[in-house]
């Protein structure tokens, strides 16, 4: 056989070097390695439209066009995974009831908890709010530039909108000083960052969260943000129910207060000691004063909660209600706790003394039947109330272990369990606590009148009392005292958690507070528009101290908002 050159194959010279044939499964072992690779990296790009990584640096909008884009694909991202989680809450909550529900209504009640109008709704909220502030928050600094004086921007704009080509280029400011031969110093350096007095808290922010401020900084203003958080707030929580827009906007302003008052403080160098218990304290005076004497200007879910954790009977509540405020009460009340079968002989003995006599005040031997001396009442009352909130601070404090710190689980089981359970029982014994010392004072101030009472009609003593002190022990004020008092038991409570405690607390107090006084005709009736409004106001704090002062936010607020709307 020859080759095509007419050559004999076998004189063909031989090639000096060393040939390699790769095996087949070198070669799919390869393949494999790529396809592994690039499916971890379509897995990390798919995590991080879901979670944000930390340090995602800011992106600079140069057009309206580019502003709009950025705006429309960070609201449908929110509005996506607002949708996941409220189905996958809804779905949750009705799995945990469906044993108890009847077979043919299961299948609708799923569709229902996947597809309803709330999964809808909240997507509609969150989608909007963040398409929104991104829009406005990156379109301001191109219609009002930074570096540009105000007047000069708002010259721009006009010509923008209502002049012509032709007449915008004769539509000149000429803002430039004067001539002279006097050669002008040397331009200040401008500093990148505006440090306020007193210490800033930087320390608590990364690197590439102070690097964003700088951004900040150099790109927008504070009212940029203020405005940009009121819109959007308002329009966006429009999309939801009547029933929760009052608690939404009641949280996201008290959040805004919290992060306007930690950065106010540390600007001008004041702080309050124990300001989270204060408040608390505040809150709880009011809550307490509306649950017994006002219950109208509190919540029904709320009322409910609350009778479920004080442990007594509603005849009490509903007599001691009707003798303070009108002087009367339901005898079928009284009629049901005196034919309790665990009721004490002496506790029957004193109610009878009591319709006889028909002070100003329910009696506290209906808050207590079983129990003859009030000085026994608040042992049981702890022990009632520890029983009821163990399994439910077990859970708030072992479940986020197990799920969001395994790694530090499993270096320290150990340590991390002890912790965990102490963390369980400081916060069982807050809610004990905060129950007793109330039923306490709901005892005491009982007590007080009939000692008083007592000396009052005695006409062997050398004391008077007044008539305003026999007044004043069981009046209203002291209700509010009581409560106030009662808010002291959070120094029980971790100190890194009574911040959230005495944020939880207060929108019930404020809430409370407002409607007494909207009865009282001391301020307006907002009507519809008094969420939108409440919603702008607080949106506009909370923003304003998110792109400007994040360190004053609470940690999980922040989280929160870096998840959904990024850091621009």
């Amino acid at each position: 056989m020859t080759t095509s050159h007419g050559r004999p194959e076998s004189s063909r010279r031989e090639s000096p070097y060393l040939t390699f044939t790769p095996r087949r499964s070198a070669i799919v072992s390869f393949d494999n390695l790529v396809v592994l690779a690039n499916y971890e990296e379509h897995l990390r790009e798919a995590r991080k439209i879901v979670w944000r990584d930390r340090g995602e640096p800011a992106v600079d909008i140069h057009d309206m066009r580019e502003c709009l884009l950025y705006g429309a694909r960070g609201g449908f991202r929110a509005a996506t995974i607002a949708f996941a989680i409220r189905s996958g809450v809804n779905l949750v909550l009705l799995l945990a009831r469906i044993k108890n529900l009847s077979k043919c209504r299961r299948f609708a009640l799923i569709r229902h908890a996947l597809f309803g109008s709330d999964s809808f709704r909240a997507a509609a909220m969150l989608g909007s709010f963040v398409a929104l502030y991104r829009i406005i928050l990156n379109a301001l600094p191109l219609i009002f530039p930074a570096n540009l004086p105000l007047r000069e921007n708002l010259r721009n704009l006009f010509a923008t909108l209502f002049l012509s080509q032709d007449e915008r280029d004769g539509f000149v400011l000429d803002d430039s000083p004067p001539s002279s031969s006097t050669p002008s110093p040397p331009p200040a350096r401008s500093l990148p960052i505006h440090v306020s007095p007193g210490d800033r808290r930087e320390a608590r922010l990364s690197s590439s969260a102070q690097v964003h401020q700088v951004w900040v900084r150099k790109k927008t203003r504070r009212w940029h943000s203020v405005l940009a958080g009121a819109v959007a707030g308002a329009i966006a929580v429009s999309f939801e129910k009547r029933s929760r827009q009052i608690d939404i906007a009641q949280q996201l302003f008290v959040r805004g207060l919290q992060g306007s008052y930690n950065a106010y403080s540390e600007k001008r160098g004041f702080r309050i000691p124990h300001g989270d218990v204060l408040v608390f304290a505040l809150a709880c005076g009011q809550i307490v004063y509306a649950y017994l004497l006002s219950p109208h200007t509190l919540p029904k879910s709320y009322s409910r909660w609350m009778d479920h954790l004080i442990h007594v009977p509603k005849e009490v509540i509903s007599t001691h209600h009707g003798m303070v405020r009108r002087g009367t009460y339901d005898p079928a009340d009284l009629a049901r706790i005196l034919a309790r079968p665990d009721l004490h002989p002496d506790n029957a003995t004193y109610l009878e003394q009591w319709r006889a006599t028909l002070p100003p005040y329910g009696p506290c031997a209906m808050a207590h039947p079983h129990l003859a001396r009030c000085l026994s009442v608040p042992q049981d009352r702890m022990l009632a109330v520890a029983r009821w909130t163990l399994p439910v601070y077990g859970a708030l404090h072992f479940v986020p272990l197990l799920f969001f710190k395994r790694a530090a689980f499993a270096r320290a089981p150990a340590r991390m369990a002890l912790r965990a359970a102490w963390g369980t029982a400081r916060s069982t014994a807050f809610l004990a606590v905060t129950v007793a010392v109330y039923q306490g004072w709901f005892c005491g101030m009982q007590n007080a009148h009939r000692a008083l009472s007592a000396a009052a009609r005695t006409t062997t003593t050398a004391v008077v009392v007044p008539k305003w002190l026999l007044a004043a022990v069981v009046s209203r004020p002291a209700h509010w005292l009581g409560g106030a008092v009662m808010g002291l038991a959070l120094f029980v409570e971790a100190k890194h958690r009574r911040g959230e405690l005495a944020m939880y607390a207060l929108p019930k107090g404020l809430e409370s507070a407002w409607v007494a006084l909207r009865g009282r005709g001391l301020v307006l009736h907002t009507g519809k528009y008094g969420n939108p409004l409440l919603t702008a106001f607080a949106m506009g704090m909370v923003m304003s101290t998110y792109q400007n002062d994040p360190q004053h936010l609470s940690g999980l607020v922040r989280r929160v908002l870096y998840q959904f709307v990024g850091p621009n």
